[in-house]
């Protein structure tokens, strides 16, 4: 499973870059107005530290316009991917922007039809929100399933983006399920570490060290 990390923070994408822990970064509007910076200046930074696909949001919501956007990012680097809404413009600025052999990802998927569309439409990635869908008593894992099975039934090439990850299950389950690429906050991504069993055990192994006097420098 490919990890993408969802941020525009550049010292996060940094230090869990040092460790190999990053195959790619997502960010939004939403995401860049937290770090208090110019849209273009973040991104370029951003896909200078990281080799993997960088998606870069749209602001528009006409195809016409999304599409010139669109255009517009991907001059900012060779790793963007135009990130678009599963909206009917926003496919048809998909099916654009990839026939011009840009990435494109498409965003706010919470149905498996949706989903179908987006591959039709020959989106890069598809982006099921799991976490909104918990939000209102669905479950999001289903749709992750759904979608796997429709896309391995018809081979499309479009690889499920597990989105609005928020939970370290949510990264287990989406793994089981077989997401191509989960996204999560650097946070999350943090927290897959943390086990009760580990912390304890190696409070006894401390212990050991220090009752038997080892020292290794």
């Amino acid at each position: 499973m490919k990890f993408f990390v969802d941020t525009a923070e550049i010292d996060a994408i940094a230090e869990l870059n040092d460790l190999g822990m990053v195959d790619g970064v997502t960010t939004n509007p939403s995401l860049i107005k937290k770090s208090g910076r110019d849209i273009i200046e973040v991104t370029k930074e951003i896909c200078a530290l990281v080799d993997g696909p960088v998606s870069a949001e749209v602001t528009a919501t006409d195809a016409d316009e999304m599409i010139a956007e669109g255009r517009k990012l991907v001059e900012i680097a060779q790793n963007i991917a135009v990130k678009v809404p599963l909206t009917w413009d926003g496919l048809k600025a998909c099916k654009a922007l990839s026939d011009d052999g840009h990435m494109v990802n498409v965003t706010l998927c919470f149905s498996a039809n949706q989903a179908l569309l987006a591959a039709k439409a020959g989106a890069t990635f598809i982006s099921p929100f799991i976490g909104r869908l918990d939000d209102i008593n669905i479950d999001g894992m289903d749709l992750i399933a759904d979608i796997r099975t429709i896309y391995d039934n018809y081979g499309f090439d479009t690889q499920i983006l597990a989105a609005s990850i928020r939970t370290v299950n949510h990264v287990t389950q989406s793994a089981l399920l077989g997401a191509d690429v989960m996204t999560a906050p650097p946070g999350v991504i943090k927290s897959m570490v943390n086990h009760p069993l580990t912390d304890k055990g190696l409070d006894t192994f401390l212990a050991d060290i220090k009752a038997a006097g080892i020292k290794i420098l």
